[in-house]
């Protein structure tokens, strides 16, 4: 199985000294000085592997296989409404200054949900974003955010995101394609979202479940030129931004049936 993840730990002192993935053909090889060592294969949707092996000097030895059993199955949410709990969802982005170290940042204000179907594939995710609760730690450069150089808050206060279908890509992993609208602008985008699984969880042991999101924008495609701002003598992010949603969502209501036509 190719592109399985392995990693080679020394016993006695916990050191990683080798650490890749398996060829097209399923095979890894690294090079050990004389030791016990411990050897981790982990795959999507596989339990990982652990398997012992010492090394003499002079020895050299055969090739072994490990066997990875495919995992539990993580239970989906049962169809209904489910509401994102904001103390307990983030949502974050990295952005590239130009010339720079990566800034962090994320937004403070926003709701959404998730409206689980029977076939989840047939489920939808909508969120909200105000605009102008972007916070980077920085407060001139948050409000050079909010401004018509970028965001243009007071023109375009929200920025959406409504899916249109859930594919499933194996394991735990999920890609929603839909639609984001921001700076008046919408486009296409999916984003590759883990599924973390349910739990009874919060202070009255609310039923959650919980995901994580990500995509890469490019602002360009929402009409923010980042390389006129560069011409005009303004110190920017670069044109690609790395979007992170870490989502947990309390269940409400159940799926109401689809009434016969």
């Amino acid at each position: 199985m190719g592109g399985a993840e392995v990693t080679v730990t020394a016993v006695d002192s916990h050191r990683v000294l080798a650490r890749g993935t398996t060829d097209p053909y399923g095979l890894f090889m690294a090079t050990l000085p004389p030791g016990s060592y411990s050897v981790m294969a982990t795959a999507e949707g596989l339990t990982p592997a652990r398997n012992s092996v010492d090394i003499a000097a002079g020895v050299a030895l055969s090739p072994a296989r490990i066997a990875l059993l495919p995992a539990r199955q993580l239970e989906l949410p049962a169809p209904g409404t489910w509401l994102f709990d904001p103390p307990h969802t983030a949502i974050r982005f990295i952005a590239k200054h130009v010339g720079m170290a990566h800034v962090h940042g994320r937004f403070t204000r926003f709701d959404g949900g998730i409206r689980v179907a029977p076939d989840m594939a047939d489920s939808q995710v909508s969120v909200r974003i105000d605009a102008s609760s972007i916070a980077t730690g920085n407060r001139t450069r948050d409000n050079h955010l909010r401004s018509a150089d970028f965001l243009d808050v007071e023109r375009y206060p929200y920025i959406d995101f409504v899916s249109n279908r859930f594919v499933y890509r194996g394991g735990s992993k999920w890609t929603l394609h839909g639609t984001l609208t921001m700076h008046g602008t919408s486009r296409s985008v999916g984003l590759d979202t883990t599924y973390l699984g349910t739990v009874n969880g919060g202070y009255e042991q609310e039923l959650r479940c919980a995901a994580l999101a990500k995509a890469e924008l490019h602002r360009e495609d929402f009409t923010l030129n980042w390389r006129s701002m560069l011409a005009r003598g303004i110190a920017v992010v670069g044109p690609t931004v790395q979007l992170e949603l870490d989502i947990q969502a309390m269940y409400r209501t159940p799926e109401t049936p689809t009434p016969p036509e």
